[in-house]
Parts: C-alpha cells; structure tokens; sequence
C-alpha cells in the first residue's frame, strides 16, 4: 500500500516553478498551483514526456490533483498531476498523495480532513501544495489519514491524523503541520505507512513500529486497541533490508531474503498457509525457498513481493484478480503473476474495508496493472477489472516510481 519504494513502489519528485494565482477550487490556495511546465489535464498518458507525476483512478476529493473533484468523478487512463516536473517520488494514501521533489520539498493533495497535508490547515485541495517547513526529505510516505516524511539526517516528520499514536510524537493529538517522530534509536533508511500504522527501518537493520495494534500489526506479540504514539522495536530473528505496509498488517523483508509479516491475516495475505488472525508477532511467509524478496507491499488483504530475479509473487485475496495469477481464487501462500518479467517496483491498493484490490508493477521501464478496476484505478482505458497484468499508457519517458492508493493510483 504505501510504502516508501523508489525502484519498487516508488516515490515523486518535482522541481518547483513560480507560482502562478488561480482562483480557489475545492478550498485549494489561489496560489497553490506552480507553473513552470506543462501541469493541464492530458488524459491518455498525452502532453509532455517528462519526469511529472502522473494519476488514474478515483477522483472524489481530488486525489488526482488534477483541480476537479467529485464524488463520482474518475479517471480511466492517465492524467497528468498538476504543478512542477522532475518528480523523484510519489505515494497514495487513503484519498490524498505525496510527490516528493527533486530540491527535497513536497507536495501534497487531496483530502486534508486530519490535516494530511501538512498546510497547517484542513482545506481539500484539487491541485499540489507545499507541505510546509520540509527540506531535505529523501521518502516520504502517506498513511490512512497521515503522512510521513525521511529527512536526509536520518530522522522522520510526520503530519495528519493520530488517532492511534501513528504520528510518533508522544501523543495522539492530530497535526495539520509536520511534527518530529521522537524516540528514535538510530538513523532511519526507510519508511512505510498503513492505515494507522507507521513502520521505519533503521541503519542497522532494526525495524521499529508505532500508532495502531487493533490487529497486532506493531509485531509485539499481542494486539489491542490502545493507542502507541511512541516507537517499539519489532522482534526479528535477523536485520531487516526493506519493509512494507498493508491496510492492517507489516511486512519485514531480511538479509537472507526471506520475509516476516504480522498483524491482519483474515484473507491470508501473510502467506502463512492459514487465515488464522490476528498475528501479533512476525511470521514466516511460506513457499518462498528458492528465491530471494527483494521488496514488498500490502494492500487490503492481499500483498506482493519482488524478487531479486524481478519476477513477481502475490498472496491473499484474489476477488477482483488481484493476485494477477489468471484465476479469482484467493490464497494462503505465494501464486507466480503471470506475464510480469524484469520487474523493478510493486505496488497493491485497496478497495475500503473489502476483500477487493489492485495492484501495479514497474517492468522493464513500464507500468503494469491488475485487479479491481470499479474506478478506473488499473489506467487501461475501462472499468473492467482483469486477472493478468496490463500496460498502463502513461506520458512518462520511463517510470521509475509506482503507488497505489484507495482506488486510484500514482506514478513518476
């Protein structure tokens, strides 16, 4: 879901241009749209080749950050998301995304009923704003109704809701402006997000948890529904090298290649052979001897794995094809997807509280897609989901950053 992935689900960057004062649209600042290149709706992947960010799927609160919003809006192919180009990364969360910019800025867009945004307001916007007071960020990550941002000093902002500690700043009050997650043992290398859920990795290997454990998903050997605002370190049995987010469930990729996962695992998306859940401390997915993980990620009740061989394997819910393996029959360990060769990033998304999900892939320079499609979120022109992955026609010259959100989907 939203993991912090450059090469697997990767984030955006852009290069800022002046600002240009555009009337107000769905609360958006008259001067929230930058200029500096070409930032209009091209539909079909059309308009400039560059490195901009790109989106397709759902676009109830503006999550397309295209300056248009509603209820029953969407979009089947391609966008162009507005505002500056040289994007380096992008994330979806719930209905808000994050592009992570070339001069270590970012922007953000969308829902900002917790203050997601981090404008210090919480104002829907249709098109990208500042995240203000951020410099220096190398990943960022979005969250259920939060945000997450990896200074390259090796420490973590955060902003948005907190209803369950998510923001890691001591307390569990929501913030529209990006706060210090404190506690910290070490300099973190990389981050994750789920629906309240925050994950970072650290130098040394160690992964730390923290927000919410309704489903056991901070690996501490119990769930519950209090509220952990502070990080704990999740017992694993060697360091960790990448890590991933699903709805409700973490995932820990390790140095031998092998992958730990906990919390949630109602539609088997642990790939433990069972759908025994919760799972409150880190087990073993199973079926993958053999290979080697190199990264994941975790939509709502299914997850993806990219192999060092850049091969793809899918485990969990299958109702809308999610799994990509040519059938709609959900399963308790890894399944091949089918026609993906050369992959290089993941990404699964998620239909709200259902076992329904999509999933995307970067391969050989290119986006694939599979899975629910009642959105448009797969990009292929249609709303027909479909079991085996599809080109995605998009305006970029190569796509090196892929996330998938609740229904819609990003890429830089």
């Amino acid at each position: 879901m939203r993991a912090q992935v450059i090469g697997r689900r990767r984030l955006a960057a852009v290069v800022v241009g002046a600002l240009l004062a555009l009337p107000s649209v769905l609360g958006a600042p008259a001067s929230a749209a930058p200029t500096g290149g070409d930032w209009g709706d091209h539909g079909g992947g059309g308009g400039q080749r560059g490195s901009h960010a790109e989106a397709w799927g759902s676009n109830s609160v503006g999550q397309l950050g295209i300056g248009s919003a509603g209820i029953t809006e969407f979009r089947t192919t391609a966008v162009t998301v507005a505002g500056p180009h040289t994007v380096r990364a992008v994330s979806a969360g719930d209905n808000h995304g994050l592009a992570l910019l070339s001069n270590g800025t970012v922007k953000a867009w969308g829902s900002n009923e917790s203050g997601e945004l981090g404008d210090g307001t919480q104002v829907s916007r249709t098109i990208p704003g500042s995240v203000a007071g951020l410099s220096g960020v190398t990943a960022v990550a979005a969250g259920g109704h939060f945000s997450l941002a990896l200074l390259r000093d090796g420490t973590l902002r955060a902003w948005g809701g907190n209803f369950s500690g998510e923001l890691g700043d001591g307390t569990t009050a929501n913030r529209s402006l990006p706060v210090e997650v404190s506690g910290l043992p070490g300099r973190v290398t990389a981050i994750a997000a789920g629906d309240g859920t925050a994950l970072a990795l650290l130098a040394n290997g160690t992964v730390l948890a923290w927000g919410n454990n309704r489903d056991g998903e901070l690996g501490q050997g119990a769930a519950d529904n209090q509220p952990h605002p502070a990080p704990l370190e999740v017992p694993l049995p060697q360091r960790a090298t990448s890590i991933g987010a699903g709805e409700f469930f973490s995932l820990a990729v390790l140095a031998d290649g092998s992958l730990r996962g906990w919390g949630a695992n109602g539609s088997g998306q642990l790939g433990i052979g069972n759908f025994v859940t919760p799972q409150p401390s880190p087990v073993a997915t199973l079926g993958l001897s053999g290979v080697r993980v190199k990264s994941v990620d975790g939509g709502f009740g299914h997850t993806l794995a990219l192999l060092t061989n850049g091969r793809v394997k899918a485990w969990g819910s299958n109702t809308a094809g999610q799994l990509g393996d040519g059938t709609n029959t959900e399963s308790n360990t890894p399944v091949d997807v089918l026609g993906v060769t050369g992959a290089t990033a993941v990404a699964a998304g998620y239909t709200g509280g259902s076992p329904f999900g999509h999933s995307l892939a970067i391969a050989r320079g290119d986006v694939l897609a599979w899975g629910e499609n009642n959105r448009g979120q797969l990009g292929i022109g249609s709303t027909e989901s479909t079991n085996r992955a599809q080109p995605v026609t998009t305006g970029l010259a190569t796509t090196r950053s892929i996330s998938a959100g609740f229904q819609f989907s990003l890429a830089s």
